[in-house]
């Protein structure tokens, strides 16, 4: 087994003849690459002479040639810009403003035309009223009068309920600051306390806007 890796070694003439070629081949690669840079060199030169004779004809050329006119000032063109914006913005202001005084004046007329239709309604209550308290219609049935009574008064109340009035009667409700007005506490056997035991004057409401709190009376508790 000795034996045969003994045999299998390189002789030295051998390693003499592959460090040889070795060396050989690196002397090539230098003298390929040495050359390589010769050539790029001797074209950076040429590229750079003929670089020179183009700017030397242009400048001749350009020398040749008369001046041209000096370039126009960039901000003319912005400062136009700028002008027509702020023209336009003066225009879009102009028509805001008539927009909005427009809007107002509808708003108004709307609202003179709503209370105008309710007027009318409660002109009609009043007739009632004059009508009931004329001398000829005067009616000595205290019962017949206060039946006249009723009926205005409900003809009043539908008038009232149909243009979105409510009333805020919280008897027996637990009290409420936002919607109601407390006037007193007193005890009570029967209501709990911190609740309405009594409505001194019912309040209005119109939709979900509070016109008028109710005044109370609040329960202490027994």
């Amino acid at each position: 087994m000795a034996e045969d890796l003994n045999q299998q070694e390189p002789t030295a003439e051998e390693k003499a003849e592959f460090e040889a070629d070795v060396l050989k081949a690196a002397e090539d690669a230098m003298k390929m690459e040495a050359e390589a840079n010769k050539a790029d060199a001797a074209e950076r030169h040429c590229e750079e002479q003929g670089d020179e004779a183009i700017q030397k004809e242009a400048s001749t050329e350009s020398a040749e040639q008369p001046a041209e006119p000096a370039a126009e000032d960039p901000t003319a063109a912005l400062k136009a810009a700028l002008a027509d914006a702020n023209d336009r913005n003066l225009r879009l202001m102009a028509e805001f403003d008539n927009y909005r005084r427009r809007t107002a004046k509808e708003q108004l007329e709307l609202i003179e035309t709503a209370n105008g239709k309710l007027l009318e309604k409660l002109s009609e209550v009043q007739d009632n009223f004059e009508r009931a308290f004329a001398s000829e219609n005067k009616a000595q049935d205290l019962e017949a009068f206060e039946k006249g009574m009723q009926m205005i008064y409900n003809q009043f109340a539908k008038i009232l309920t149909d243009a979105g009035l409510e009333q805020i009667d919280p008897t027996g409700a637990e009290f409420d600051p936002n919607m109601h007005e407390a006037l007193m506490q007193q005890p009570s056997e029967t209501v709990p306390e911190g609740h309405v035991v009594t409505v001194f004057q019912k309040g209005y409401k119109l939709k979900n806007k509070i016109l008028k709190t109710a005044k109370v009376i609040v329960s202490s508790g027994k």
